[in-house]
């Protein structure tokens, strides 16, 4: 269950990614920046938000060939967005080596292409994996897409609260638990 009521942050992610996020077939994230190293080990500016769908940006190239259906092409952000999925950030885990997320190609929708991109990317950025539980909003609500929401960034700061206090766990707290230790164990070894 979520900690909050209201959340009034989102994190931009390309529309199929949401779309896995939201059915349960992913619940990892890749990122560069906006985490910080704290005493207690990493941290992420914002552990709770909403997702915002892009589709700029998606490339069907970068996704797995059985994950193009509902792919949709635009050649500019849509008037609106639709905000259906919140989440919450268990886990960041600094990945050092390629070769962990070999170990864990079932647990996305991504193509090696897409991995070795984000890990050549500014390379001397490391590169996160977050665990993101997440949660299917009881109501959607649709945002206007706003000039304020455009761009390249990771976060949007919501002109309006979105309420998330019915917002129900996509996946079942067993199921999450057990996906979560899988992928944790992935990197002990050469850690």
């Amino acid at each position: 269950m979520l900690t909050t009521d209201h959340l009034s942050i989102a994190l931009k992610e390309w529309h199929m990614v949401c779309q896995a996020l939201e059915s349960g077939r992913q619940m990892i994230l890749l990122r560069k920046g906006g985490i910080l190293e704290a005493s207690a080990g990493f941290e992420l500016e914002h552990p709770h938000f909403l997702f915002f769908p892009t589709y700029l940006h998606q490339n069907l190239t970068m996704l797995k060939p059985e994950f193009h259906s509902g792919f949709q092409t635009h050649s500019s952000e849509p008037a609106t967005i639709t905000l259906s999925c919140a989440a919450e950030v268990t886990d960041i885990v600094r990945l050092k080596y390629r070769e962990h997320m070999d170990k864990l190609d079932r647990e996305h929708i991504w193509t090696s292409s897409l991995i070795d991109m984000r890990f050549n990317y500014k390379p001397q950025n490391p590169l996160y994996l977050l665990i993101v539980r997440a949660y299917k909003l009881t109501e959607p609500v649709t945002v206007q897409n706003t000039p304020a929401y455009a761009g390249c960034k990771s976060w949007v700061p919501l002109e309006s609260p979105v309420s998330v206090a019915d917002a129900q766990a996509v996946l079942d707290e067993t199921t999450f638990n057990q996906r979560s230790r899988a992928i944790r164990s992935a990197f002990q070894d050469r850690s």
